[in-house]
């Protein structure tokens, strides 16, 4: 369960940019925030390299693969979510499906992006859909997640009241366990996690053999 805050920050979108906004200052404003999967892939990415952004939603985390001339693919269950994108970012090609068993085919991609998304799946589901993204993935192709983590002390509270007022019992459940060690078994190699926000937030990317 969560508070009523939830659907009304998805319904009202207002309230879904100013609690992203204040969220992401301790990374440096949403622009940063956003942009923390390209930052950590650029360098390993060839100039045309084919990007899948899962749990796209509208958009926001693609646009910097977008606006750096990559060839973005955005997945995502909502269509309502989907036809915004189609509005912002035109360049985006839209697919409409489970991130679980998504309608894509196997050895598309050299990148895929999950950002902030990871963290609303139980975790069978969530093994899924890195179970996925591994298929996904060209041989050498890279992951990066961008999603919460247990914070320091100083942050933890303030990540208590923010998981109890937005988020379910999903997001609860993954502070509780080893992502790294979970893209380790099941098959990602050289995987790196990088703490920030006070540790309130993690990056992490991993390449398929």
């Amino acid at each position: 369960m969560t508070s009523f805050l939830r659907p009304l920050a998805y319904r009202h979108r207002w309230i879904y940019d100013s609690v992203t906004a204040v969220s992401s200052l301790s990374v440096g404003g949403v622009a940063r925030l956003r942009g923390l999967g390209l930052e950590s892939l650029r360098n390993r990415l060839e100039p045309d390299a084919e990007i899948l952004d899962l749990c796209c939603g509208s958009g926001e985390a693609a646009a910097p693969w977008i606006s750096a001339g990559y060839a973005v693919t955005g997945l995502d269950v909502s269509p309502l979510a989907l036809d915004l994108a189609e509005q912002r970012h035109p360049l985006m090609q839209r697919v409409e499906g489970l991130a679980e068993a998504p309608p894509l085919k196997d050895q598309s991609f050299h990148a895929i992006q999950l950002s902030v998304a990871l963290h609303e799946f139980p975790r069978a589901e969530r093994e899924q859909v890195l179970s996925s993204a591994l298929k996904l993935l060209k041989p050498g192709g890279w992951l990066v997640v961008v999603d919460l983590h247990p914070a320091d002390p100083l942050m933890r509270l303030p990540q208590q009241v923010f998981c109890a007022l937005f988020e379910t019992e999903t997001a609860t459940a993954m502070l509780e366990d080893d992502l790294p060690a979970q893209l380790s078994a099941l098959g990602f190699l050289h995987v790196e996690q990088e703490l920030l926000a006070g540790r309130a937030l993690q990056r992490i990317t991993a390449q398929r053999p």
